[in-house]
């Protein structure tokens, strides 16, 4: 994984270029045409400008309206926006065992692999509206976020580089780059300390299980795949509509000739 797929752009958070690896029949992903990034309403007047020259067609927004409402998109950003909310019940159920108390290290991964469980296993329609939204952008760029653009993002970026035929390794290399483009000095303390105040913060590893992510996130998902699909391309077809057609057109406007 190299720093160039990084976009620095001001205000920008984990925002990515996810091309370039090597997918069906060796043909690389097209650069500048798949991006990935967390909550876009930090962008400051100066990285507006700079984002729309990317040539993004169509914004796809994961995010609870509740998200959305605290953290607008600005309305300045030239691209259509598509919004597919989830929000699965191990994330619920956290959210409110974090008001009450501080969970350790342990805990919050056991919550982050129930999370990624849930996407696969329980969120296929919102995933097949995102393949259709992509389908959808005929002419410029696609970007898929969330609020940090990890989890319901990550699991996004793997499914549309598998069904491009990038290999499982590069996609796992690919998901856990975010634990390097994660600004946690100047993005994430700042954020967590507001939020708990004069309380002591917890442990970075503790930190670090839900600011960044883990192998074992996506491989929940992968589990969830294997309980009730033969494969991840039955998984692709049979729940989320991407037939051999389907594949056919995303490998034709992504992959390289």
């Amino acid at each position: 994984m190299t720093p160039d797929r990084l976009i620095a752009i001001p205000g920008a958070v984990n925002l990515r270029d996810f091309g370039g690896y090597p997918g069906l029949g060796n043909r690389p992903v097209r650069r500048g045409k798949l991006f990935r990034s967390g909550a876009l309403d930090r962008l400051k007047d100066v990285g507006i400008p700079q984002f729309n020259a990317l040539g993004i067609q169509t914004i796809c927004d994961l995010r609870r309206p509740e998200e959305r409402d605290q953290e607008p998109t600005p309305t300045t950003l030239s691209a259509r926006r598509v919004e597919i909310p989830m929000d699965p019940g191990s994330a619920i159920a956290m959210r409110e065992a974090l008001a009450k108390e501080d969970l350790d290290a342990k805990a919050r991964i056991d919550y982050m692999v129930a999370i990624n469980h849930e996407l696969a296993a329980h969120h296929q329609e919102d995933y097949a509206q995102l393949f259709q939204a992509l389908l959808d952008t005929d002419q410029g760029g696609f970007l898929v976020h969330c609020a940090a653009g990890k989890d319901r993002t990550g699991f996004a970026v793997a499914l549309i580089l598998h069904a491009l035929g990038v290999a499982e390794d590069l996609v796992l290399s690919d998901y856990l780059f975010t634990n390097s483009a994660v600004d946690l000095e100047g993005q994430v303390l700042p954020r967590m300390r507001r939020y708990y105040g004069d309380r002591p913060l917890p442990e970075l590893e503790a930190i670090m299980a839900i600011a960044g992510v883990r192998p074992e996130y996506l491989r929940a998902a992968y589990h969830a795949i294997a309980q009730d699909f033969a494969s991840l391309e039955a998984y692709l077809e049979d729940a989320l509509g991407m037939d051999r057609d389907r594949r056919h057109t995303l490998a034709q406007r992504y992959l390289q000739s």
